[in-house]
Order: structure tokens, then C-alpha cells, then sequence
């Protein structure tokens, strides 16, 4: 089950993710050199309201009984029209919900997601682009819902190479709807640091 399997990757996002520390209080217009900015590791799931976390981790029956491997399992189409199907109408709310968490709001935070570019300067620097957790969002398999889609503003740019590599994005979060022929995204990330992601290894 294509899709079921998505969701349940973008709510475990185990790998990406890392323990988060207490945010400081620092700014960026206030952090001097000796005093660097502090930014809250957040988890994907901590963008999503509880009650949509709860309807995507519980599908209806007849979305979890479709066979994997099946015809249908292999057609995006026809799961989609599962779905429309699908007797639980919060379920289906939750796979296109737009609600955020306001608490996020204009938080210092570092996300790790795969970047998927939107706009490019002179230079074929992505300036603006999509942050989602797995990688395929919005291209190779149906994009996750709006609150775990970012649009990043990074006016410096970034070359993207490979889509598949990960990035860890630095940055003030913002509740802002953004819609686009590829997606729609319920928050906004001015970014001021983009890195490739590099798993942590816990100490001992």
C-alpha cells in the first residue's frame, strides 16, 4: 500500500530526527559571535495537531486491507480513490489538513527534510524551494499533507545536486499558507543555514 506506506515513513521520520534541546532566547539580531544563535531541533510531527497525528496513525479498514503488491496498491490513482472512499471522513481531512500548531509560530528551529527546489536565481541556485520529510514528496509519490510541507526562503541559495540527500534547514518558522502547482505548504521557514544532514551518533 503505496501511500499508507508513505504516510507511516513521514510519521516515523526516525532517521532525520534528533532529540531536540531546550530553545534559546537568543535572536538572530541579538546573537553575536561569542553568543550563537540556538535553534530547537524539531521532529515532523511536532508541526502536526494531535488529533490529525491520531487519525493518520488509525486509517480506516478498507484503506489497510488493500493487498501489498496488488494492482491497486501499484496505481496512485485507484488508492487515491480509496481514500475518497474511505467510510473515515477525519482520515481524509487529516491527509489534507492545513491546520497548524500556533505555538511554532516565529520559532528558532533546525529541521532535517528533503528538499524539492521551486524557484532558481541566474545562477541555478535554488532560492525557494519545498522542504518535505521523505524523499519523492510532491514528485515521484503524492505529497504529504500541508502542515508537513515547508516552504523555505533562502535568498542565498543552494545548489542541489542530488534530490535524494538530506539537508538540515536552520531557521525562524512561520504559520504562513503558501500554495503551488505542486503542492501546498501551511508553514514557512526563513532559512539563515542550510547543511547536508549528517546523522548523529549517540554517545555512550
Amino acid at each position: 500500500m503505496l501511500q499508507i506506506r508513505v504516510l507511516l515513513s513521514l510519521l516515523c521520520c526516525v532517521p532525520l530526527l534528533a532529540c531536540a534541546p531546550e530553545p534559546d532566547t537568543k535572536t538572530p539580531e541579538t546573537a553575536t559571535a561569542t553568543q550563537p544563535i540556538q535553534y530547537r531541533d524539531v521532529e515532523w510531527t511536532d508541526l502536526m495537531p494531535e488529533d490529525d497525528l491520531q487519525a493518520l496513525l488509525n486509517p480506516p479498514q478498507d484503506i489497510m486491507d488493500i493487498p501489498d503488491g496488488s494492482e491497486m496498491d501499484q496505481i496512485s490513482g485507484q488508492i487515491s480513490n480509496a481514500i475518497a472512499q474511505a467510510s473515515d471522513s477525519r482520515y481524509q481531512q487529516a491527509l489534507t489538513s492545513t491546520r497548524v500548531v500556533e505555538a511554532m509560530n516565529d520559532q528558532l528551529i533546525r529541521i532535517p527534510g528533503f528538499i524539492v527546489p521551486i524557484d532558481f536565481d541566474d545562477k541555478q541556485m535554488t532560492t525557494r524551494f519545498f522542504l518535505v520529510p521523505y524523499f519523492g514528496a510532491c514528485i515521484h509519490v503524492p505529497p504529504p499533507p500541508p502542515n508537513q510541507i515547508l516552504l523555505v526562503d533562502y535568498p542565498k541559495g543552494i545548489k542541489v545536486d542530488e534530490l535524494y540527500d538530506p539537508f538540515h534547514i536552520s531557521g525562524r518558522l512561520k504559520t504562513s499558507m503558501f500554495q503551488h502547482e505542486m503542492a501546498t505548504s501551511a508553514y514557512l521557514l526563513e532559512a539563515a543555514d542550510v547543511q547536508l544532514y549528517v546523522e548523529e551518533v549517540p554517545q555512550d
